[in-house]
C-alpha cells in the first residue's frame, strides 16, 4: 500500500458500530445487462468513538450477486461476526491501519470489509476535526460528475434521456449496453449528441471475444471508454480485445486489489481503471490503485453502486484525489431518490461539477436519522 496516506493527527477508538439495513425505493428502475432493481436494500454503519463522536458508512453490496459475489446478508454476516470484532474496543493511531487488521486470513468480502475500514476514515475525519478528502489527501474543491443511464427498451427513448441529461449538464454520458441492445443504441445517441460531450458504454461482463469484431464497430462513435465488456475477473481476454480497439478499455469489476490493478497496467488489457472503494476493500486500497495508475499515466474515475447519500460522501471525497481526471458516477440525490437521507442532499452546479464539503469535518454531510430510523428494517447494536 502506498505510504502517502494523510494519517491522524491524534488516535480514535471505536468503542461500539450500529448495523442496520434500510429499504431505499428508486425514482425509476434501473436496467444493467445482469439485472433490474427497483428497490435498493442497504446496509448502514454508525460507528461510535469513545469520546461521543460518530459517523455512519455504508455498504454497497447488492441484493443480489449480479455485480459480484457479495450480497447485503453475506455482508451483514461478515461484519458482525468476523470484521466488527477486529476493530471494536480498539484505538488505532491511523484509518490507514485498518485494511490490514480486516484483511488478515480473511478472503473476500471487499464490500463487508470496505464499510468498516471506510467507516473508520470517516469516524478519524469526524474525531480530528477534519475533511474527509482533506485526510485523504484530496486537492480539489469541485469534481465533474456523469451520469449512467440504464438499458432502455427503446433507441428513441435512450437518446431522450441522453439529451435532458447533456441539458441538466452532465459531463459525460455513460450508457449501459448489452447484446442486441449495442452498437446501433450507441449510434443513436452519438448522432442526437454530436460532440457536444464525451459519451462511454459499459457492459458489465455481457461479452466474450466471439464478440471481438462486433464490439469494435464501436471505435467509430469516438467513445471515451468501452468499460468491462468481458468476463468480470478477466484480465488475458481484455488484453486481446484491447489490442483489437482503439477505444480505450476502462475495467471496473476486474480490479479487486492493487495487485490486480498491478497486472492489468503489465498485460495492457485497458487504458482506464473505474475505482469502486466497496470493490476493493476501502478507501486504503482505492488511493493506492490511485497512485499505481498515476505513475503509470493512467487515469482513474469513481463509480457508483447506486448509494445513499452516504455513500455518495465517500465517493466524492475519493474523487477529489488528483487522478481521478474522469467525470465519475457521482449524480445528484435527486437522479436516484426522491428524499436523500442525508442533509444537504448532493446537487450538481450548471457546469456539471459536485462540490467537495472540504470546510466540513467528517465527511461533509448530516444523516437525517428520522428518516433512517423510519426506513430500518432491522439493526443490530455491536459491542466489544
Amino acid at each position: 500500500m502506498s505510504d502517502a496516506i494523510t494519517t491522524t493527527k491524534t488516535g480514535f477508538h471505536i468503542d461500539r458500530i450500529v448495523l442496520r439495513e434500510i429499504r431505499l425505493k428508486l425514482r425509476e428502475p434501473f436496467r444493467i445487462s445482469s439485472g433490474v432493481m427497483a428497490e435498493r436494500r442497504i446496509a448502514l454503519l454508525q460507528l461510535h468513538d469513545a469520546s461521543g463522536a460518530s459517523a455512519w458508512s455504508e455498504c454497497v453490496a447488492f441484493q443480489l450477486p449480479i455485480y459480484t459475489s457479495e450480497t447485503i446478508d453475506g455482508a451483514w454476516i461478515a461484519i458482525r461476526e468476523w470484521l466488527a470484532p477486529r476493530v471494536l474496543g480498539q484505538t488505532f493511531d491511523s484509518p490507514a491501519a485498518i485494511h490490514g487488521v480486516l484483511d488478515k486470513n480473511i478472503r473476500g468480502h471487499h464490500m463487508a470489509k470496505a464499510a468498516v475500514e471506510m467507516g473508520c476514515w470517516g469516524l478519524a475525519a469526524t474525531v480530528n476535526g477534519s475533511s474527509l478528502s482533506a485526510l485523504l489527501g484530496g486537492t480539489r474543491d469541485r469534481v465533474p460528475t456523469g451520469i449512467s443511464l440504464g438499458i432502455q427498451p427503446e433507441r428513441a427513448l435512450l437518446v431522450e434521456r441522453a439529451l435532458a441529461a447533456v441539458a441538466a449538464g452532465y459531463r459525460k454520458i455513460k450508457i449501459k449496453i448489452q447484446p442486441n441492445q449495442d452498437v446501433a443504441y450507441v449510434r443513436a445517441v452519438r448522432e442526437a449528441l454530436g460532440d457536444r460531450v464525451g459519451i462511454m458504454a459499459d457492459a458489465n461482463s455481457a461479452y466474450t471475444l466471439d464478440d471481438i469484431e462486433h464490439l469494435a464497430q464501436l471505435d467509430a462513435f469516438d467513445l471515451i471508454m468501452l468499460e468491462q465488456p468481458l468476463g468480470d475477473d478477466d484480465l488475458v481476454r481484455h488484453a486481446t480485445l484491447q489490442r483489437r480497439m482503439t477505444t480505450r478499455i476502462c475495467l471496473d469489476e476486474s480490479i479487486t486489489s492493487v495487485n490486480r490493478a498491478e497486472d492489468m497496467i503489465a498485460l495492457q488489457s485497458g487504458r482506464i481503471i473505474n475505482i469502486k472503494p466497496g470493490r476493493v476493500a476501502g478507501f486504503t486500497a482505492a488511493k493506492a490503485i490511485h497512485d499505481i495508475a498515476q505513475h503509470a499515466g493512467m487515469p482513474v474515475w469513481c463509480g457508483g453502486m447506486l448509494e445513499s447519500g452516504i455513500g455518495r460522501a465517500y465517493n466524492v471525497a475519493l474523487a477529489s484525489l488528483p487522478n481521478f481526471s474522469l467525470p465519475g458516477d457521482l449524480s445528484p440525490s435527486a437522479r436516484y431518490w426522491e428524499r436523500d437521507i442525508v442533509s444537504p442532499e448532493w446537487t450538481m452546479d450548471d457546469d456539471g461539477m459536485v462540490h467537495v464539503p472540504r470546510n466540513a469535518a467528517g465527511i461533509g454531510v448530516t444523516v437525517d436519522l428520522e428518516m433512517v430510523d423510519a426506513l430500518t428494517v432491522r439493526i443490530e447494536e455491536l459491542r466489544p
